[in-house]
């Protein structure tokens, strides 16, 4: 059976086998500077999250945004503070490790070695950071609310993967005269949705609650789990020309069951958990008896490869059917606003916007597909919303554009493709500039639409209180 992410060495699975050789080969030289590293990469993260989110803030824009942003200005894009071996760069490249360097004279085996175990602890922080934001949203969430929409999440979710995957296809195809299995890889890069973005926005909207917010995280939800199938179906072609569909059939049923199993399982352990937390005398029981529950669910769904924020999530979701909701959301939040901001500066540092130049001729006619690439991506995804026919009161295009970014899903098909070889060149700019494109546009877009509800609301308020005070004279002089 093919594991759809063995392929990514700088995947979250991997990071946590492949780090202790790492970690081994820098000990013998100065194992002490690969926390250095960990603890001044971390002080440049945690300062351009600050940053970037501020002026985002004061801009009215999300802070997610600013995050995102920040971690592209100290990424391999520009300053090179803060870059990844995923990426081709090596120890030179990093400003962080000739910092190390030059305090402690490493020898290039003991320089490169520490800079991968720095970079892979800081990418295994980040993917706890998405778990914790992933737990925390399923503690805002309301279960019997996403049962009740789950059927239109999964009618968006649904057409979200099939309308944006097919026109991208068919149109690399027929346009651009893209061979079959390139164009349908390119094709399922467009059906992701980036459940951490998306979500992140819709807390700092106060919007999680809403109607609107609970059918796009379960629509996001449901997309992770789609995305994982797509996944491993073009892992199959591009290795073997083929798809093997006893391994779609696996991640289909394990993802069901997974999902199903978990939240029976959890609301009937609900009650041991309480009054486990209860007879526990020392310190922070109540946060630590859940990260425990959250972090198990979190390895049986990396077990049965789909990914932790599944597990996460659905953690949260039965924790959030408790009488401690509110008092672990309280904790919960320290926590995330430690981690969280490392996962998006991560994001924002791992992409590279140098394909973005038109002046550079290998990226013209990757500009070119891009454009495609990224009109399918908007309206494939926008389109969504309005498939969910006779609900009026819905802000369908809110829907639709809380469903737009690709985020770190985009970049994980973009890598594979990269180290896959399937992809040309030209394409595999296309739909890396995709995903920055509908990851920068996503997070504003969508307060914007959220803002002319609230303005339409308000106006719908103002009109007849209006009509009432002209009236009122009118009846004053009926009666005199």
């Amino acid at each position: 059976m093919i594991d759809p992410f063995a392929w990514l060495n700088a995947s979250v699975c991997d990071s946590v086998f492949v780090m202790p050789p790492i970690l081994a080969a820098a000990e013998s030289e100065n194992s002490s500077l690969v926390l250095a590293g960990v603890l001044l990469s971390l002080v440049v993260i945690y300062l351009a999250s600050k940053i970037g989110g501020e002026i985002c803030a004061r801009l009215d824009l999300p802070p997610v945004l600013g995050e995102l942003l920040a971690g592209v200005a100290i990424g391999v894009s520009a300053l090179h503070l803060l870059v990844f071996p995923a990426g081709g760069t090596d120890a030179s490249g990093s400003l962080i490790t000739q910092m190390l360097q030059m305090s402690a004279h490493l020898s290039p085996q003991a320089l490169d070695a520490t800079f991968a175990a720095q970079s892979e602890v800081i990418s295994v922080l980040a993917e706890i950071g998405v778990v914790i934001l992933l737990f925390e949203i399923g503690l805002e969430s309301d279960l019997k609310e996403l049962l009740r929409v789950g059927p239109q999440a999964a009618i968006v979710a649904c057409v979200g993967v099939a309308l944006p995957f097919a026109l991208g296809t068919a149109g690399l195809m027929t346009i651009f005269q893209v061979p079959a299995i390139p164009a349908i890889f390119a094709g399922a890069a467009l059906t992701a949705t980036s459940i951490g973005i998306t979500a992140r926005v819709l807390s700092e909207l106060q919007r999680l609650s809403s109607k609107e917010g609970q059918i796009i995280i379960g629509a996001a939800v449901l997309d992770d789990v789609l995305g994982i199938i797509v996944l491993a179906v073009v892992a199959g072609l591009a290795k073997t020309g083929e798809v093997q569909v006893g391994n779609i059939v696996y991640l289909v049923v394990s993802a069901a069951v997974f999902l199903v199993g978990s939240l029976w399982l959890g609301l009937l352990l609900n009650p041991f958990l309480l009054s486990l937390v209860n007879e526990l005398k020392t310190r922070g029981q109540l946060l630590i008896v859940s990260l425990i529950f959250a972090f198990v669910l979190s390895y049986v769904a990396v077990v049965i490869q789909l990914e932790a924020i599944l597990g996460a999530f659905a953690a949260g979701l039965i924790l959030a059917d408790t009488e401690k909701r509110k008092e672990l959301k309280e904790q919960v939040e320290p926590i995330a606003d430690m981690l969280v901001p490392i996962f998006f500066v991560v994001v924002g540092a791992r992409t590279d916007v140098s394909v973005l130049n038109p002046f550079v001729a290998s990226n013209r006619e990757g500009l070119i597909m891009a454009a495609f690439l990224i009109v399918v991506a908007i309206v494939g995804k926008v389109v969504t919303g309005f498939t969910l026919w006779g609900q009026p009161e819905l802000n369908k295009l809110a829907i639709g554009v809380g469903m737009i970014p690709r985020g770190e899903v985009g970049l994980v098909f973009a890598a594979f493709g990269a180290t896959s070889g399937v992809l040309s060149e030209s394409l595999q700019a296309a739909i890396v500039v995709m995903v920055i494109f509908t990851t920068f546009i996503a997070p504003p877009l969508l307060r914007v639409v959220f803002s002319r509800e609230e303005s339409a609301e308000a106006l719908a308020v103002e009109v007849p209180a209006a009509e009432g005070l002209l009236e009122d004279p009118v009846g004053d002089r009926h009666q005199s």
